[in-house]
């Protein structure tokens, strides 16, 4: 069984087309049926990833390949990794139950953060990756320079030779064709398959040993309850074996039951009577076991070990919806729920941490970075859930010394030759320092900086402004580092509204020359409620609620229809990072609305005199 097995997990930077590619390698192993209609990116399973175009969730599928010339099929169990940095909790787990890699890069951008980020974990656990060059029919395409570009990658991430004799194979994931010819434009993905086979060595298993599995996955099921996934990685399991949780230290966190063993078959999880050393498979029945307990026969004593996650980076707060509209939108707002629901999340996902503030209507939750928890804050929302957010805060630490620390981050910026004075010199005011600068083709220039995650809270969008939406910026935790002193935060003050009510069109109509506005006419507003930006650097106070004074004399040309600029409307992330430390964003199913973190003006103004005399 074991010999027919292989066990491999594909890593790619964001958009570098890996669904795309388990898409083809499903329909040339023949998962799907002929004329079975399938989605496109078929792995890509929860509405969030269908619209971002990125996987969130690590997935396991299979598929069973057999030679074109016949012979023993093998079974390939394939894991769709996340190619986001924010998301590398659910990787570093990940890795522990393959026995290879496939590495894909694109022919143009070749290796990026996220894939150093991966490939580190990777090879420091020993596996030998396979590199497939995507996207070579791109006109953009740099194939030598960027296989030379991986080939120092592994030599700065300490790969050893085995690892750095690796193989290449040259592939289009959407034309569904590899070759290790990089001339050639047609094929299929045989190429792909036979190097697996060939390359990625069957599991290393113990048959005769007691049964032994390390949680690597955990996902709810409404009928089954806990589902844990992983690898088996000693012995057979059957159903309704006994079996017991171990945590790290060996101590039993459970004892009961396979319920349920589900083995992967393509996209479908299907019921099996056993499982071996080797299989990749979900196991239900227990009530406690979580991520990183080893689930053994009640014999063994010992846990496996389990891969060290890294700390989260970044916090936000996450509070009851207190704003005159709360309860309005949405389904669930009180604490009780908000705490639920965190605590199902931090369950499954380990690179969140829950922690309750002492008035209890708000949570601490730490995460890896602003698109992780901006994913968590998203499908809340969409679940029904009314959620005050604050500014994201780095989690600083203290050195042996004594000394404050804080997260850095390695960010490789992408952007035309004519944006790249203004992007080195706001990332200078940011406390980023310039790394490297070259050219990289076609007129464009990669820069890449050591910056404080502080400076980098909200740069995005100015970014994207200031390169006028043609720049690329990655970023990837790179190392704790000395505390920079104070950064600059957003230079504009905002308006505010004075009053609760509807906005009028004639008093916006007035506020345009004051700066941008966030506000339609006709919507509901609030008192404290963040209405535009400023265009000075105070905050300003305005009553976006009035409306013209009516006479009974008629004046010629005064009365023509207003025509307003239309607003600014932020997306999550944007309003997230645009906030201000007494800011937050109200999200509710339906509206993202920005506000005072206190609402009263004259509690507004004891609260800052007591910040200032502080």
């Amino acid at each position: 069984m074991s010999a027919n097995l292989r066990n491999v997990a594909i890593i790619a930077h964001v958009d570098h087309g890996k669904t795309t590619l388990v898409d083809q390698l499903f329909r040339q192993s023949g998962t799907f049926r002929d004329n079975q209609r399938v989605e496109e990116r078929a792995m890509d399973s929860n509405d969030l990833e269908k619209e971002r175009g990125i996987t969130i969730l690590a997935k396991c599928t299979s598929v069973e390949w057999a030679p074109p010339g016949g012979g023993e099929a093998t079974r390939i169990n394939i894991v769709d990794t996340p190619g986001h940095a924010d998301f590398g909790g659910e990787v570093e787990r990940i890795l522990s139950m393959v026995d290879g890699v496939i590495l894909l890069v694109d022919s143009s951008e070749g290796a990026m953060p996220q894939t150093k980020f991966v490939t580190g974990k990777a090879l420091a656990l020993g596996l030998r990756p396979i590199v497939v060059v995507n996207k070579i029919d791109r006109p953009d395409e740099r194939i030598q320079e960027v296989l030379d570009e991986v080939f120092d990658l592994f030599v700065s991430l300490d790969a050893n030779d085995d690892q750095l004799d690796f193989p290449v194979l040259y592939a289009s994931g959407r034309n569904g064709y590899a070759n290790a010819d990089p001339s050639l434009r047609e094929g299929t993905l045989t190429p792909l398959f036979e190097k697996i086979v060939e390359h990625v060595p069957p599991p290393a298993a113990d048959f005769d040993g007691p049964f032994k599995f390390l949680v690597t996955l955990l996902d709810r099921d409404n009928f089954l309850g806990r589902i844990l996934t992983g690898k088996v990685q000693s012995g057979t399991v059957k159903v309704n074996s006994p079996i017991h949780a171990l945590d790290n230290d060996g101590k039993v966190v459970e004892t009961g039951r396979a319920s349920k063993l589900l083995a992967f078959r393509g996209l479908e999880r299907i019921p099996v009577e056993e499982a071996r050393a080797g299989d990749i498979v979900s196991i239900a029945g227990l009530a406690v076991a979580t991520v990183s307990n080893t689930i053994a026969d009640p014999t063994v004593t010992e846990p496996l070990h389990a891969q060290p996650i890294d700390p989260p980076t970044l916090s936000m707060r996450f509070a009851v919806n207190d704003s005159p509209m709360a309860g309005r939108e949405g389904t669930k707002v009180t604490s009780r729920m908000i705490r639920d629901r965190l605590e199902r999340e931090a369950e499954s996902n380990v690179a969140i941490r829950v922690t309750e503030s002492a008035d209890k209507d708000s949570f601490e939750v730490a995460g890896r970075g602003e698109l992780q928890l901006g994913v968590l804050i998203e499908t809340m929302r969409r679940e029904g859930f009314e959620l005050g957010i604050s500014r994201p805060r780095v989690l600083f630490r203290q050195d042996e010394n004594g000394h404050r620390t804080e997260p850095y981050e390695t960010v490789v910026i992408d952007v035309d030759d004519e944006h790249s004075g203004t992007v080195v010199e706001k990332m200078a005011t940011r406390k980023g320092e310039m790394l490297d600068m070259r050219p990289s083709g076609g007129g464009k220039t990669r820069i890449t900086f050591s910056a404080p995650s502080r400076g980098l809270i909200g740069y995005h969008g100015e970014f994207l402004s200031d390169t006028r939406g043609t720049g690329i910026m990655n970023r990837l935790f790179e190392k704790y580092g000395p505390y920079k002193g104070p950064i600059e935060g957003r230079a504009n003050g905002v308006l505010i509204s004075n009053g609760t009510g509807e906005a009028v069109g004639y008093a916006l109509n007035m506020l345009e020359e004051r700066g941008v506005l966030f506000v339609r006419p006709q919507e509901k507003i609030y008192e404290g409620m963040l209405i535009g930006e400023n265009a000075k650097p105070d905050d300003l106070e305005v009553n976006p609620m009035k409306s013209k004074q009516l006479t009974n004399f008629r004046s010629t040309g005064k009365d023509d229809a207003i025509r307003l600029t239309p607003p600014r409307i932020m997306t999550l992330e944007q309003a997230i990072a645009y906030i201000d430390d007494d800011e937050m964003v109200e999200v509710t199913p339906k509206s993202i609305r920005l506000r005072k973190a206190i609402l009263d003006p004259n509690e507004r103004k004891k609260a800052k005199r007591k910040m200032e005399t502080a």
